[in-house]
C-alpha cells in the first residue's frame, strides 16, 4: 500500500479528450516599434539636387572634350557634335607646345608624391605623439593645430612668397613642395584617429615584451593606423594636385608649372593678341587632370570611408 506523499508526488497523465490542455509554443512577435525608417521627400530632393549639381558639369566636360574647336561654338554644351574628336583631342593636348602638358603632369606628380606624401608621413608622426604620449604644452600644440585648421591656405600665400623670396627659393620647385608639407587638418584627423584606432594597453604590452618605441610604432601601430593614413593621404593628395593660388605666385618659369597653373596659362591664350585659341585643348586637359583623381578615390574607397568613420562609434 503506497503511502499518501508518494501517490501525490505521482503526475497525472493528459489524456486525449480531458479538460486538460497541453502548453503551447509562442509565435514570435514582431518587436513593437519595429517599422520601416520613415522616408523624407524634403530630404531626398535636396540629395537630388545634389548630385545633379555635382554629376552635371562632369558630363559637361565629358561631352565638351569630344568636340573641335569650331564644334563647342556650333553644338550644345549637354550634347555631342557631329564630328567625335576625343582622341584627336587627346593625341594634341600632348603633343602641343612641344608637349609641355606631358612636363606638367610630371611636375604635378613631383609635388604631390613629395608635397603630399611627405604631409602625410609627418601628419602620422605628429598625431601619433600628440595622441599616445604626454608632454608640457600639450594643449598649447592643440590649440595651434586648431588655430591653424581654421586660416585660410590663401591667407598665407603672401607671407610665404615673402619669406620665400628672401630666403631665394622662389621660381623653384621647393617654394611649392615645403608649404605642402604642413597639413593642420592632416595632423588633427590622425590625432583623433591614433586615439581611437590605438589601443594604449596594446603599446603597453609591447613596451614590456621589450619592444623599443620605433619598432611598436611601425610593427604595431602602423597597421592599425592603415585607414586613417589612407583618409589623410587622399585629403593632401586632393590638396596639393588641385593647388593653383601658391604655384601662380611662386613660380615664373612655365617649364615647373602644375598641371592647374599651365592649363590657366593655355586659357588665357585667348585674350592675348596673336594668341591661339585652345579652349578643346583646356577642356580635354581638364578631363585628363581628373581622371587620376577618381581612380585614386575608386581604389582607394574602403579605406578612407572606413577611416572616417572612425571614433564614431562608441563601445
Amino acid at each position: 500500500m503506497s503511502s499518501p506523499a508518494t501517490t501525490a508526488s505521482k503526475p497525472t497523465p493528459v489524456r486525449a479528450g480531458s479538460s486538460g490542455h497541453a502548453p503551447r509554443l509562442r509565435t514570435p512577435r514582431k518587436a513593437a516599434g519595429r517599422r520601416r525608417p520613415r522616408r523624407s521627400v524634403l530630404l531626398t530632393v535636396l540629395t537630388g539636387l545634389v548630385l545633379v549639381y555635382s554629376l552635371v558639369p562632369l558630363i559637361w566636360l565629358v561631352i565638351s572634350s569630344t568636340k573641335t574647336q569650331e564644334g563647342l561654338a556650333d553644338s550644345s554644351g549637354l550634347w555631342f557634335a557631329d564630328h567625335f574628336a576625343l582622341w584627336d583631342n587627346v593625341r594634341e593636348t600632348f603633343t602641343y607646345n612641344d608637349g609641355v602638358f606631358v612636363r606638367w603632369l610630371l611636375n604635378t606628380l613631383l609635388y604631390v608624391g613629395l608635397g603630399a606624401g611627405g604631409a602625410t608621413f609627418l601628419a602620422v608622426l605628429g598625431g601619433y605623439a600628440l595622441a599616445k604620449f604626454t608632454f608640457p604644452g600639450k594643449r598649447a600644440v592643440f590649440a595651434v593645430v586648431i588655430g591653424a585648421v581654421a586660416v585660410p591656405t590663401t591667407a598665407l600665400a603672401v607671407p610665404t612668397f615673402l619669406m620665400f623670396s628672401k630666403m631665394g627659393l622662389t621660381d623653384t620647385p621647393w617654394a611649392v613642395i615645403i608649404p605642402s608639407l604642413v597639413s593642420p587638418f592632416g595632423l588633427y584627423l590622425m590625432w583623433v584617429f591614433a586615439t581611437e584606432a590605438i589601443p594604449t594597453e596594446l603599446l603597453e604590452a609591447a613596451r614590456i615584451d621589450g619592444a623599443s618605441e620605433l619598432r611598436t610604432f611601425f610593427r604595431v601601430s602602423l597597421p592599425l593606423l592603415a585607414p586613417g593614413i589612407v583618409t589623410v593621404l587622399l585629403f593632401t593628395m586632393v590638396a596639393t594636385w588641385n593647388n593653383y593660388f601658391l604655384p601662380l605666385i611662386m613660380l615664373k618659369d612655365p617649364d615647373w608649372y602644375p598641371l592647374t597653373v599651365g592649363l590657366n596659362s593655355w586659357n588665357a591664350q585667348a585674350q592675348t593678341a596673336g594668341g591661339d585659341v585652345v579652349f578643346n585643348l583646356v577642356i580635354t586637359g581638364s578631363l585628363i587632370t581628373i581622371l587620376p583623381l577618381i581612380v585614386a578615390f575608386l581604389l582607394l574607397q574602403k579605406y578612407w570611408q572606413s577611416g572616417l568613420a572612425a571614433g564614431s562609434v562608441k563601445e
